[in-house]
């Protein structure tokens, strides 16, 4: 398609010649030019042509392209009209990242693949008749929310939304392991089965007994943990999607587990091969009284799971072990061994230094701001989806005795550059949650019941956000200035406000609530609290200013907001979670998540084809100044700015942290050193849990020689 002879093709010269400056100057132009290179040369003359989209519309069913069901449910005249109003709003690409990544991986294609048989206004057309499943206004609403690049639906939804051979809607998955084989072998083929979908998967190992636990009696039985590791690693690279990728997990351990040290040698460079893991993630659940040993430099006790559910009859990851640790210790019957908690902290932080590993899950934090009954034991393959589970009972046949409740991630992102120019913010969130409503609604996973089962009772989706960097930039916001932390507070607020409005509004039309909503602390009210103490307001007159134009609730506002809820439910368990956008954020062209760029031009090696490099969205010598690389920032600003946020979302969000191995004087106040210590680490993992951080994603580290480490894609959670 264009590709075959890149020497005939001039837009990649072009835009490579972005990174070679003249009288030193950045130039930008030959990005734009790449751009209508791209367009000319590739696009155009590839791009199969029908006369109107109705005949289109037909092509695609009639050869098994697209589903004719959706399509169906709506008039044939509305569907020319809403096709008319998206070419008419005259969408333009802002960059040749954005065009190219757009017909690279979005655009249905023949199946020869040597022409493109979509647009982008064809891609949100269908995605609006999709999700808004013959409601024509919901529809119109949708297609207007994609092509304005407000909304951008979740890489899965976004890419399979009508199409007759697809994958899933579904982002990601979350699976629990309880003590035995049973669990343990149908979870390996859950794994197995969800990789095959195309979701990345996260597994809690917390439950599993130690390494020389015993069994049926027989002391120093059991392997532990890290050989199951192995097996999970061994199908999820078994089970490739088709050879398009390797299938991707986390597994997550409890720092209090006896085999914590084991699990986190695995990821070590130098580890034998018998034990590596060099394809599966790791993650740790770290509840606050691992916080308060380091603090006071004390020895901690590591608790055997097996012990622990034969004295107390509930799996290892539901017992609160900072409440009942004195407890646990003083037992007599609970197995334990002894290590000093500052070793097990440096441990972490020269893993976190050498692979960017471990992903941190602070779970007692996670559990305090939870309003739903239950208990969050761990997180997904990017950490920002944190949502409670309960445990499934297996007999030998594997069958369920008592099915438990995992996750789902539906998910999807708001472009904060664009939301903040709306005309209406809260029609924007409302039809987005409608959307994601459809797609946790349409959603049945029949390979893993526990899946199914927590789905359809909890409705869950994560709306995020993406480009606030870029919106910040643009308005001469330093990343990390109050000003910045004021704007990021209010503007996830607003998003919390007028999730909660849809969702009781949809429980309303439905009369039906989520699982649960009579135990949640929405449902007794006390979730508003802190909200009808009207402290949530723009203050400074630079925040003031951006959100003029949009409505602010007031105290009165969510008062009544809690009452309706309290009243008539809400529909959706869960309803934010912020996602690390890959490369969605570079076709909505702006930065990726909520945190700061790398690079004001960023590099990416493209499989076949070489580098491409992308500007900053909105890099002028206006902006320059105010796009500080996240290597060069003090990382407790970042944290601090979503530390605002967090404070809104009822699940997490994915932060990264951004390191680099030889660190000039300065850029971080509290250094004294020239080289990145482990002890740098072990500050700002203290500093983000004190600051009400739920999770911490990557640690990604800037070396000397230019390479990052730790900078692997979460390629099933990016959006």
């Amino acid at each position: 398609m264009g590709l075959k002879s890149l020497g005939d093709v001039s837009y990649f010269r072009l835009n490579n010649e972005i990174n070679r400056p003249v009288n030193g100057q950045i130039p930008l132009h030959k990005d734009k030019e790449a751009l209508e290179a791209f367009f000319a040369e590739n696009v155009k003359p590839n791009t199969k042509r029908f006369s109107s989209i109705t005949d289109k519309i037909k092509f695609l069913v009639d050869n098994d392209y697209i589903e004719a069901e959706f399509i169906a449910k709506y008039r044939p005249e509305f569907i020319e009209e809403l096709s008319k109003s998206l070419v008419d709003y005259d969408f333009r690409f802002k960059s040749f990242m954005a065009a190219y990544k757009f017909y690279q991986q979005y655009a249905l294609k023949t199946n020869d693949g040597q022409e493109y048989l979509e647009s982008i206004e064809d891609r949100v057309l269908f995605n609006a008749l999709y999700f808004a499943d013959g409601q024509e206004d919901l529809a119109r609403d949708l297609a207007m929310e994609m092509i304005a690049q407000r909304y951008q639906p979740a890489t899965p939804s976004f890419l399979n939304a009508g199409r007759s051979r697809r994958g899933e809607l579904v982002s990601c998955f979350l699976i629990q392991v309880t003590d035995d084989m049973n669990s343990i072998g149908r979870s390996i083929n859950s794994a197995l089965q969800l990789s095959r979908i195309g979701g990345g998967v996260g597994i809690s190992l917390n439950n599993l007994r130690e390494a020389g636990a015993p069994i049926k009696g027989f002391s120093g039985a059991a392997s532990g943990v890290v050989p199951v590791m192995k097996l999970f690693e061994d199908s999820f690279s078994y089970s490739n999607q088709l050879g398009q990728r390797q299938g991707a997990g986390v597994v997550y351990l409890n720092v209090f587990h006896p085999d914590i040290l084991a699990f986190l040698s695995t990821k070590k460079e130098n580890a034998d091969e018998k034990v590596r893991v060099k394809t599966l993630s790791l993650g740790v659940t770290v509840p606050d009284k691992f916080y308060e040993l380091v603090r006071k430099n004390e020895e901690m006790y590591l608790f055997s799971p097996y012990t622990v559910e034969r004295e107390y009859g509930i799996p290892f990851s539901y017992i609160d072990i900072t409440e009942k640790y004195d407890e646990l210790v003083a037992n007599p019957n609970i197995t334990k061994t002894k290590i000093r908690a500052r070793d097990l902290e440096t441990e972490i932080s020269k893993l976190q230094q050498e692979s960017g590993y471990p992903y941190i899950v602070n779970v007692d934090t996670a559990n305090r701001s939870n309003p739903i009954d239950g208990k969050i034991i761990m997180s997904n393959l990017c950490s920002e989806i944190l949502q409670v589970q309960t445990p499934s009972e297996l007999n030998d046949a594997q069958e369920y005795v008592q099915m438990g409740t995992d996750i789902s991630c539906n998910l999807g992102s708001t472009n904060v550059v664009n939301m903040m120019s709306s005309p209406d913010f809260g029609r924007s969130i409302k039809a987005m949650t409608r959307a994601l409503t459809f797609v946790t609604d349409s959603s049945s996973i029949n390979a893993v019941p526990s899946i199914k089962k927590g789905n359809a009772q909890a409705h869950t989706f994560g709306l995020g956000a993406m480009g606030l960097h870029s919106y910040l930039a643009q308005n001469h916001i330093a990343y990390g200035s109050p000003e910045s932390i004021e704007f990021t507070d209010i503007y996830f607020m607003l998003m919390n406000y007028w999730t909660l409005v849809e969702s009781n509004h949809i429980a309303r039309e439905r009369q039906e609530t989520f699982v649960g909503f009579d135990k949640s602390k929405y449902a007794d009210g006390t979730y508003f609290d802190k909200y009808v103490s009207g402290q949530f307001l723009p203050k400074s007159d630079k925040v003031k200013e951006l959100f003029k134009d949009h409505f602010i609730p007031q105290a009165k506002d969510w008062e009544a907001l809690r009452q309706a809820i309290m009243k008539d439910g809400l529909y959706h368990q869960n309803r934010l979670a912020v996602a690390p956008n890959g490369s969605i954020s570079y076709i909505n062209d702006v930065s990726a998540s909520i945190h700061p760029i790398t690079r004001r031009i960023e590099e990416r090696q493209e499989k076949k084809i070489g580098k491409i490099y992308y500007p900053a969205a909105g890099l002028s010598t206006d902006t320059i100044p105010y796009y500080t690389s996240a290597y060069d920032m003090d990382m407790r600003r970042v944290i601090d700015v979503y530390a605002a946020a967090t404070q809104h979302v009822d699940q997490g969000l994915s932060l990264t942290l951004f390191m680099r191995s030889d660190i000039p004087q300065g850029i971080y106040e509290w250094k004294t050193e020239s080289k990145q210590t482990t002890r740098d680490l072990s500050i700002l993992r203290n500093y983000a849990f004190n600051k009400g951080i739920k999770s911490i994603y990557y640690v990604r580290t800037f070396t000397d020689d230019g390479d990052e480490v730790g900078a692997n894609e979460c390629e099933s959670c990016v959006i």
